[in-house]
């Protein structure tokens, strides 16, 4: 019974006047038969409560209808393939997968109140009446609805009786568990003699699957009875529906005609001119593209021009030009699709010129000879080469320059020893064949010479290289400054833009006519003014044809303004060249801020790389002690020399270099190591020479004395031309006093002031100055001592005896020391920084060493005398004559030693020493006395005595500068008890 043709319900309207829907009664269960039912009964799903529908003949007159059925409705009913029925006029054409979701009320649709409804219901009122009407007219329908209860419950106790996996809606037999269900496998089982009882199984297994389809299209021919006037109904509105569609259809073709007279009256003129418009606009832009591939055509050749001339900056914005309108504008052309890799094969090969030109120009600049004023060598080439190098990013050009700086200290160096050699006559550079050996054989002032020559054209070149620098330095600051400005127009731009964007007309009108916008035939008149000003620049590259004066085919003969990056704006350079600084720079903020740095950097490497050549050529000289040999002048003009060099480039520079002053600095304390080995050994000849007697003062000596007095610690310059010889003096006048020195003392003033005066000149061996100051001045006072007081003169020179002159003479020797200390102590002072004032500490232990030499002379002197006391008045006897021949004696010795200490220290000094010494012979005298037993009685002994005392105060008192002197003989006599 099954058929391949399944049933297609016909469409339902939604309004008719001749269909229209019966309202259901939601309290009842079985929904009531409609008055008119539908064409095509659909299959119930269940919703009793579902509306019956017209259908729509509009929209499905295509479709199949019940008057194509070829078949009886239950077998078309019958199709196995459909899970379940459509259940509406909306969802049946829409797959069996469709499920019903809930919409969503939209926002856009307003909310339906009672009132919206109210011209409604006073329109359809008066067909109300007349369904009331028609109601009332029809005969009540009581009895066939309780017939159709009945009818519907029998129908639903007999399809009980179907099982409920038939009814399921994903019924299908190619299910092997729905198979085995329906068909069990044991009703076939032919096996174990039980033949016959499965055949009858299998029978009635078969009668059983019929009866089930008896029921199922008993039902289905119910229910198809049911609707039968709907069918009928049909069947007799279809020459109605013809009709009205055959009314429609000459409306719709009247509708038509109208229209085409409107358009061909109204519109098509207009359109006709649109179309022109828009055909000539699309000419004009073939014409300006055509122009456009042209001027793209003489890239190349262009850019060949412009290397052959050096304009590398050029070539590189007319290249990446070039690349844009590729990207952008002449995208997909066909004969330049090669174009784009040749421009970027051609853009590597600018890369390598420029650096090889680069490395030609710091070669050229600077190897020029240095003699040249001009500081900066072709300028506006080297700021093209610059910008060329930051637009490609190729930093490394720095590296460049820096190893030609190398290479050029080098040259400069060499190219000096050969023409200072070459003057020098002494030197045979046939038998001298090394470069080296040959600058060794020049004496002090031709090296001097040289090395004053090789420090003015290191300093010349380093002025050279930082106006270099200067210039490349500016360039960079110039692209950083261009970038923040460009960023600050694209802030303004973009706020602009917005504005612009807001006040254009949004009722432009829309109408499609052969895909194109209306708007298209006339906007872009307008907005050409805009495009020219911002893209007018990019085609300003050599060899290009203007575009046309025409406002409309101006834009197309350049790129969009909000994709070109070709804007530029001129700067300065220092030097006055007026550069074009590029938009289309590719590296950041920190990049070029870094750059400027490394240039800094390199600027102080030049300082550093002629320090380095410099001091290699000073221990190429110093290798054979040549530096070391120097005297004082020599070595201090060298280290004038050096010092300058150094604060030059220093000032050029901006930082100081310390190879330089790190070797200046080496060699000044080899120099005062020597410097103090040579005096401290001459000052140890000169004491062991000494005789120790007092030696006249040359004039030379007095004249350094004075200059010190003046405040000038330093060695008197030689008067030239003087005729007079001024006689040399017996005594050094230091501020009014006078002293007897011998000659070692004034030769070691003048060493001393030899070290002070070192000091001034080389500021750098302060601290060590005035440690070998201080060891010179210990070793005087030590070897003096020895010399002296311990009696070394008598085997090293050769004295008989060490006399009460030669202690005086030293002990005025070392007050005279003693006084120019603090004069020392205050040199050094003003040269020292103030965390090395600890060192002056040692000018304090030296004071006291020397006062404690100069107390340990003054004490010999008064031993001399005790032990002469002593064994003169042991011998005292009291008797007559008076004055006894002791007491002689004792004046006699007392005078020499006045007369032996008196031209040598002070009136002070003598008196203090002469008072010691009284004291002395009374201690010895009372002593004497108290061993006689002589009293202070007014007897003859006490008489005796007086005399002899009254003859030693008169002898002593008479000697000059002891006049006044107390010597309060009365304590000789013991005080009576």
């Amino acid at each position: 019974m099954a058929s391949s043709h399944s049933s297609s319900p016909v469409p339902q309207g939604s309004s008719s006047d001749v269909f229209f829907k019966i309202e259901v009664d939601s309290s009842k269960h079985i929904r009531p038969v409609p008055s008119l039912p539908d064409v095509c009964p659909k299959e119930p799903t269940g919703d009793s409560h579902s509306l019956y529908v017209a259908p729509s003949l509009v929209t499905d007159q295509h479709r199949w209808t019940v008057y194509h059925s070829k078949v009886n409705l239950p077998a078309a009913l019958n199709d196995p393939r459909l899970a379940k029925r459509e259940s509406d006029f909306f969802t049946k054409t829409w797959g069996l997968n469709f499920v019903d979701t809930e919409v969503i009320p939209s926002f856009y649709l307003p909310q339906i109140s009672k009132e919206h409804f109210t011209v409604y219901q006073q329109e359809i009122s008066q067909r109300e009446k007349i369904h009331e009407r028609c109601k009332n007219i029809c005969p009540p329908k009581d009895t066939f609805e309780r017939t159709l209860l009945h009818t519907h419950d029998k129908s639903r106790t007999d399809l009980e009786q179907v099982p409920k996996i038939f009814m399921k809606p994903d019924f299908a037999l190619d299910d092997s568990l729905t198979f085995n269900s329906v068909l069990p496998w044991s009703h076939f089982n032919t096996a174990g003699g039980k033949g016959n009882r499965d055949a009858a199984s299998s029978k009635l297994l078969q009668e059983k699957l019929s009866h089930y389809l008896d029921i199922v299209e008993v039902n289905i021919a119910h229910q198809i009875s049911l609707r039968s006037e709907a069918f009928f109904h049909a069947m007799t509105s279809q020459h109605e529906l013809q009709d009205y569609l055959k009314k429609t259809s000459q409306a719709v073709k009247m509708l038509r005609d109208k229209i085409a007279q409107i358009d061909k009256v109204m519109c098509e003129g207009s359109l006709h001119i649109l179309r022109l418009a828009l055909t000539r606009n699309n000419c004009v832009k073939v014409y300006n593209k055509l122009k456009l591939m042209a001027t793209v055509h003489q890239t190349q050749p262009t850019v060949q021009v412009l290397l052959s001339t050096s304009e590398f900056v050029g070539a590189l914005d007319l290249i990446a030009t070039t690349q844009e309108v590729l990207q952008q504008e002449l995208q997909g052309i066909h004969s330049f699709r090669h174009l784009g890799s040749q421009l970027c094969e051609l853009e590597k090969l600018i890369d390598k010129m420029m650096i090889a030109e680069f490395s030609t120009y710091s070669h050229s600049d600077l190897n020029r000879p240095l003699e040249d004023d001009c500081q900066v060598l072709e300028e506006e080439r080297l700021v093209s080469l610059v910008f060329g190098l930051l637009k490609q990013r190729k930093l490394n050009f720095l590296e460049i320059y820096g190893e030609k700086m190398i290479i050029t200290a080098k040259n400069i160096i060499k190219q000096c020893v050969i023409n200072k050699v070459s003057q020098t006559e002494e030197i045979d550079t046939d038998v001298v064949v090394k470069l080296a050996d040959q600058m060794r054989m020049l004496n002090f002032p031709q090296w001097f010479d040289l090395l004053k020559d090789i420090f003015s054209k290191f300093t010349i070149f380093l002025q050279r290289v930082k106006a270099t620098l200067n210039i490349i330095h500016s360039v960079v600051l110039s692209v950083l400054d261009k970038n923040q400005r460009t960023r600050e127009l694209e802030e303004i731009s973009q706020q602009k833009n917005a504005a612009k964007d807001n006040s254009l007309d949004t009722e432009v009108a829309y109408l499609i006519h052969e895909g194109m916008f209306i708007s298209d035939a006339f906007g872009e008149g307008e907005l050409t003014p805009i495009v020219v000003d911002t893209t007018s620049q990019r085609n300003a590259s050599p060899n290009s044809e203007p575009c046309s004066s025409d406002s409309v085919s101006e834009p197309e003969c350049t790129t969009d303004s909000s994709s070109s990056k070709e804007h530029t704006s001129s700067s300065a350079i220092p030097g006055g060249v007026d550069i074009m600084v590029s938009e289309d720079m590719k590296l950041t903020d920190s990049e070029l801020g870094k750059l400027a740095n490394n240039i800094q950097e390199l600027l102080y490497s030049a300082s550093d790389i002629c320090h380095d050549r410099a001091v290699k050529f000073l221990m190429s000289r110093a290798k054979d002690g040549f530096l070391e040999k120097l005297n004082s002048m020599e070595f201090i003009t060298l280290s004038r020399l050096m010092e300058t060099f150094i604060l030059d480039t220093e000032q050029i520079c901006g930082r100081k270099s310390m190879s330089l002053l790190g070797a200046l600095q080496s060699q000044a304390n080899k120099f005062v190591n020597r410097f103090h080995e040579e005096r401290k050994t001459k000052l140890s000849l000169l004491l062991d020479n000494e005789r120790w007697k007092q030696a006249d003062v040359p004039a030379e000596f007095q004249d350094l004395v004075d200059s010190i007095s003046d405040g000038k610690i330093a060695l008197p310059e030689k008067k030239s031309g003087t005729t007079e010889e001024r006689k040399p003096a017996e005594v050094l006048i230091v501020e009014g006093q006078q002293y007897a020195v011998v000659g070692t003392v004034l030769l070691l003033i003048r060493i001393i002031l030899e070290y002070c005066q070192c000091v001034d000149n080389i500021p750098s061996v302060t601290t060590d100055m005035l440690t070998r100051l201080s060891d010179l001045l210990k070793y005087f006072n030590s070897r003096s001592c020895q010399l002296v007081l311990g009696a070394g003169a008598l085997q090293v020179v050769g004295l008989k005896t060490i006399t009460t002159k030669n202690l005086a003479l030293s002990s005025r020797c070392l007050q005279l020391i003693v006084h120019y200390i603090p004069v020392i102590r205050a040199h050094f002072e003003a040269r020292l920084p103030p965390k090395q004032y600890s060192m002056l500490r040692h000018f304090d232990h030296i004071t006291k060493d020397y006062h404690d030499h100069i107390a340990e002379i003054s004490a010999k002197l008064v031993a001399i005398m005790d032990s002469l006391f002593d064994k003169l008045l042991s011998k005292y006897e009291v008797k007559a004559p008076v004055p006894s021949a002791c007491f002689r004696n004792i004046c006699k010795q007392m005078t020499k030693m006045h007369e032996a200490i008196f031209d040598l220290l002070p009136e002070e000094q003598t008196q203090m020493l002469f008072l010691r010494i009284n004291a002395s012979y009374k201690l010895h005298l009372k002593k004497q006395l108290s061993h006689l037993n002589v009293i202070n009685d007014g007897g003859p002994q006490n008489g005796l005595v007086t005399a002899d005392v009254a003859f030693y105060t008169g002898n002593l008192q008479a000697l000059k500068g002891l006049k006044d002197l107390d010597l309060n003989m009365a304590e000789i006599w013991e005080q009576k008890r």
